[in-house]
């Protein structure tokens, strides 16, 4: 069969460097299947995109890290563990070659093109059909430094300015105590560089030795470049446009201290206005806690950032003996209901097993 002018004019422009400009293509990948070869660093990053964009998402490599098999044992991509063949692209929509083989990615690339596939090479963003920005590596990590270069390279994109990674959904995660929802919500964004975790509990101190002790094995736990805010003001934290993605542990305790700073946990039980045993008013302090929920709820809707919540279910145990009790139970109920209203996933953990309920 002669080869057309478009293909040859093609296979012209792949003989060396790009001299024409990309042109910027956006790709809607949900329930579309994205495989992924390689199993390290860069392609767990390349994979926490596809997640966040709907994509179901195939990992082949002989090996692969430990935050890649953290999302496969909760379902949440496919693993196939070996040396790549071309049967494994067989259903695939996307491609990304990320073996730290330049031999194999030169093959997964072929390949694709072969099968009029999108293809993305991390090692080099000149050869295949597509790209993807990356975000530049952290210092001391040489990982992905050629990826970074070579998006650069195509993109003509100012190595000063941090590209921003896909944005991601709202994720909540809700479960018991010790149910295992924190390291739940870890492991959802595991695969991840750079995460901002943001603590809304009270610092510990020596005066409460079982919560200092909870403290630093949430700490133990956590990856060393994550990086820790202590805060109440989760508005600022939704809003402030950061590009890591934010995991929020959790809403129940945010919701405690706050009803601590507005001084809502005495009064009457049911609606507000009622008045505390005193006599005063209880009605103004729960208007408060209201507006404080309100803010956070628009903040979250709006956000841009990938966000992962944490927050107890607590409709599920005994009914609390004090009004105080029982009042926080109510409250909690209703933030959680909204919060999942407005979440892209819910998910419920029981006996640290995690089950998708959105």
């Amino acid at each position: 069969m002669s080869e057309g002018p478009a293909a040859k004019q093609m296979r012209t422009n792949r003989a060396g460097p790009r001299a024409t400009p990309a042109y910027l293509l956006s790709l809607r990948l949900d329930g579309r299947l994205a495989v992924v070869v390689g199993g390290g660093p860069v392609a767990a990053r390349r994979v926490a995109g596809l997640r966040a964009a709907g994509a179901d998402v195939l990992v082949v490599a002989p090996e692969i890290s430990a935050s890649l098999a953290g999302l496969a044992s909760l379902g949440l991509i496919s693993t196939r563990r070996g040396s790549y063949a071309a049967c494994d692209l067989d259903g695939a929509w996307l491609v990304l070659a990320c073996a730290d083989r330049p031999d194999v990615n030169a093959m997964v690339a072929a390949d694709a093109e072969r099968s009029r596939l999108w293809c993305v090479r991390a090692d080099d963003a000149a050869e295949p059909a597509a790209l993807v920005p990356a975000a530049p590596p952290r210092a001391g990590d040489e990982s992905d430094h050629s990826e970074w270069q070579g998006d650069l390279r195509l993109k003509g994109a100012d190595p000063g300015q941090r590209a921003r990674p896909p944005v991601g959904g709202r994720v909540l995660v809700l479960g018991g105590a010790r149910s295992g929802k924190s390291a739940t919500a870890e492991r959802f964004l595991a695969a991840h560089g750079e995460v901002e975790y943001v603590a809304t509990g009270a610092p510990p101190d020596a005066s409460d030795s079982e919560w200092a002790a909870r403290v630093a094995e949430h700490r133990r736990r956590r990856p060393p470049h994550w990086r820790t805010t202590q805060t109440l003001d989760l508005e600022q934290v939704l809003k402030s446009g950061d590009p890591a993605p934010v995991l929020i542990d959790c809403l129940s305790l945010w919701l405690a201290r706050v009803m601590d700073e507005c001084g809502a946990w005495s009064g009457g039980e049911g609606c507000q206005g009622e008045e505390d045993g005193d006599g005063t008013a209880g009605g103004d302090s729960r208007e408060e806690v209201t507006a404080r929920v309100d803010r956070l709820l628009r903040s979250w809707r709006a956000t841009s950032r990938h966000v992962v919540a944490v927050s107890n279910e607590v409709g599920c145990g005994v009914v609390p003996a004090t009004a105080s009790g029982r009042r926080y139970r109510d409250a909690l109920g209703r933030l959680n209901a909204l919060v999942a209203a407005d979440s892209d996933e819910v998910w419920f953990c029981t006996a640290g097993l995690p089950r998708r309920l959105r």
